[in-house]
């Protein structure tokens, strides 16, 4: 006699720390819903954003659980969930429920090509500019024209290393929400004030207004040397406010005009120049060092 399969023989193993049912279908409401994420007039129209990988998620729950974050849908596979159960637990304390996936929907849901299994979708964390260029900021890092996801989001993680008071990224430069700069900010976008879509002239006015003074990171002449910048008469103690230009053409003439004078980075060796990130973290943290000599 011929006994009948056991359909659930090649059910995916529930996770008890998870939410069930396990999400098997790409054509899931929610894994849909998340996928679409990856295109910017869905991100904009919804004012959501998706959150990939441990650290990212671990700092979306944490803000979340301060009512910093608002944590709209989150997902885990039984792997991730084995990996990560303190993230799992930081959810639950956070009244988020992780629903389990299967891995092989995670492509559907994230443009990652080797991706850790655990997301989060999550509500915009932007603010306005009159709210962090104030007479109190000391420091403030400006992203004008500047294209590439991984730079972006790099100097938004140096930023929030040094202490910084925000990050602007103009209208002319990439989405903070781009799944590749969320993911290269490794969570600090949950950490340090972000405003997007804004004009260079417009930040660059309300900077100076309230007391910053604005440098342009740019090696055109007249320019202020990072290393001796007494020598010419620049003080990095007073607050600042850094415009960083695109990676492979700087910053136009007409951009630095916007601002009150340019710094260049000496070069020791014979590399021809830095790489925008790598420039973005010298500028922020000579100043980040210069401020707290005050």
């Amino acid at each position: 006699m011929t006994s009948r399969p056991d359909p659930s023989a090649d059910a995916p193993l529930r996770h008890p720390l998870l939410t069930g049912p396990v999400l098997t279908s790409v054509n899931s409401p929610r894994v849909k819903a998340a996928g679409n994420l990856s295109r910017r007039n869905v991100r904009q129209r919804e004012r959501l954003f998706l959150a990939e990988g441990p650290q990212s998620v671990r700092e979306a729950f944490a803000g979340a659980a301060r009512d910093e974050v608002r944590v709209e849908d989150a997902f885990a596979t039984h792997e991730a969930a084995e990996r990560h159960p303190d993230i799992i637990a930081a959810a639950k304390a956070a009244g988020i429920r992780v629903r389990q996936v299967d891995p092989s929907l995670i492509a559907h849901m994230s443009d990652t090509v080797a991706s850790q299994g655990i997301l989060a979708v999550c509500g915009f964390v932007d603010v306005a500019l009159t709210e962090v260029v104030t007479k109190d900021a000391k420091l403030v890092v400006v992203l004008s024209q500047v294209r590439d996801p991984g730079n972006a989001g790099t100097v938004l993680r140096v930023a929030d290393a040094a202490g910084a008071d925000a990050v602007v990224y103009t209208s002319s430069s990439v989405d903070v929400y781009n799944p590749k700069t969320v993911r290269s900010t490794a969570g600090s976008l949950f950490h340090v004030p972000v405003v997007t879509g804004v004009g260079l002239s417009e930040v660059t006015e309300l900077g100076r207004a309230r007391g910053l003074q604005v440098l342009a990171a740019d090696t055109h002449p007249p320019v202020h040397d990072l290393h001796a910048p007494w020598d010419t008469g620049l003080d990095l103690t007073a607050p600042t406010m850094w415009v960083f230009g695109n990676e492979a053409w700087g910053l136009p003439e007409a951009d630095r005009g916007l601002c009150d004078g340019a710094v260049s980075i000496p070069i020791y060796g014979r590399a021809e120049s830095l790489n925008l990130a790598t420039a973005a973290s010298l500028c922020i943290y000579e100043s980040a060092r210069n401020v707290r000599l005050r």
